[in-house]
């Protein structure tokens, strides 16, 4: 491939990822698909077609993890894995996951266009919900495929209205046993995905690519602060037992420990307080808050957690109040593997992009296909770094030249 990649057609890109933004729940610009409901179902089909119609073997597992291969000269090597999701979260934009698919795509068909025969097989992977929409848990079919997330788990899992997860997979046309979709360690040599930095520093510093060293991982919490409510009028300032107060010092608390750490990579947020009643002449008697604290050092992100375990033990004894903590998730960070990354590396001056090692602070399905398989990312600039947001951009020739280093990089490791 020449610097100019003239084998990859961004004009048809460009174009089919605005025809999958047209899929969608709300009028556009708002995309919005999530996972299993009608758009999600059709954006699918729509995926899936154009993955038949580049010559690719298309299968699903038993919740619609779909795998689109494009058959190596030896089928007694594990296949090198791209790919990203195609749902999103409502009020959302078009290249989020998408530019991964769909410009994984795209990097198969310039490969073909050139002539070149793998020997590895390539597979393209769409991940099922990677967004938290549906079930509250952000990438729900790779922390399957790698048995971080077993299936009497998944079956617990419930929508706002008490739907679960078998109702809405046998909704959308998948069937088949949970058990079957955990993957074997292995399963992929190799695996590499394609994304949008959803973060300003590649536009800001004006370098075409990112190669993630590594992916940080969140840990979740829930946490419910009891109370006494009352009049707002009645009720004299020294007995009062106000959820909402104790819940306002474990915010400062919190977000104190993340600071003290001194590392830029530690981060935390309160991103949901629900306060009861709600009424502006009525004290909170009950606050319900979710936390999420993210490192790539786990050592360091838990030890943000243990101060916050502190926090509340100390406000619940001033403040009069109960509390209790719900853990709801604390994954392990990820390291991107260092063969890759030189690959990255290499294809990125090969093809005369330039480029920088960063972290990726959001976390993404290869921060669970690090259980099974060595991975890596590639990020490209999005205007702004605005990313969940209708005006999510990525121009064409940010993304040409992140799918033009991809299918560098996946002739080599499929070579």
């Amino acid at each position: 491939m020449t610097t100019a990649h003239p084998a990859l057609s961004i004009d048809r890109l460009v174009s089919e990822l605005q025809t999958l933004a047209q899929i969608s729940e709300a009028a556009p610009p708002v995309v919005t698909r999530v996972v299993f409901g009608e758009a999600d179902r059709r954006a699918r089909a729509y995926v899936k077609k154009l993955c038949a119609d580049a010559g690719l073997t298309v299968t699903e597992d038993a919740i619609g993890n779909t795998f689109a291969r494009w058959q190596g000269s030896d089928r007694t090597l594990a296949p090198v894995g791209t790919g990203s999701h195609i749902d999103a979260i409502p009020n959302a934009g078009l290249y989020d996951g998408c530019a991964g698919v769909l410009g994984g795509l795209e990097a198969i068909r310039v490969l073909q266009q050139l002539g070149f025969e793998p020997r590895r097989s390539i597979e393209l992977v769409i991940f099922t919900s990677e967004e938290p929409t549906r079930f509250g848990i952000g990438c729900l079919g790779s922390r399957m495929m790698a048995n971080v997330l077993t299936p009497s788990q998944a079956l617990e899992l419930r929508d706002k209205d008490g739907r679960g997860l078998e109702e809405w997979r046998a909704q959308a046309g998948f069937k088949g046993s949970l058990e079957s979709v955990a993957l074997p360690s292995g399963h992929w040599h190799q695996f590499v995905e394609l994304h949008i930095e959803q973060g300003p520093l590649l536009e800001q510093e004006g370098v075409d690519l990112g190669l993630v060293t590594h992916i940080a991982a969140p840990a979740s919490q829930k946490i419910v602060i009891e109370g006494e409510g009352g009049h707002a009028g009645g009720r004299l300032m020294p007995g009062r037992k106000d959820a909402l107060a104790a819940a306002a010092e474990l915010i400062l608390a919190l977000e104190s420990a993340a600071k003290s750490t001194g590392a830029i990579d530690t981060v935390a947020t309160v991103g949901v307080c629900e306060v009861f009643p709600g009424a502006v002449n009525s004290i909170p008697s009950r606050v319900t808050i979710t936390t999420d604290v993210r490192d790539i050092d786990g050592t360091r992100r838990d030890g943000v957690l243990k101060a916050l375990a502190a926090a509340c033990d100390a406000v619940a004894s001033r403040r009069g109040v109960e509390i209790t903590t719900e853990l709801v998730n604390a994954d392990p960070p990820a390291t991107c593997d260092a063969a890759i990354l030189n690959k990255l590396e290499e294809s990125a001056k090969a093809a005369g992009k330039s480029y920088k090692k960063m972290v990726s602070r959001a976390y993404h399905d290869s921060l669970f296909m690090a259980r099974i398989a060595p991975v890596a990312m590639l990020f490209i600039p999005c205007r702004g770094g605005v990313s969940h947001r209708p005006d999510e951009y990525a121009s064409p020739e940010w993304i040409g030249s992140g799918v033009h280093v991809l299918a560098r990089t996946l002739a080599e490791l499929a070579s």
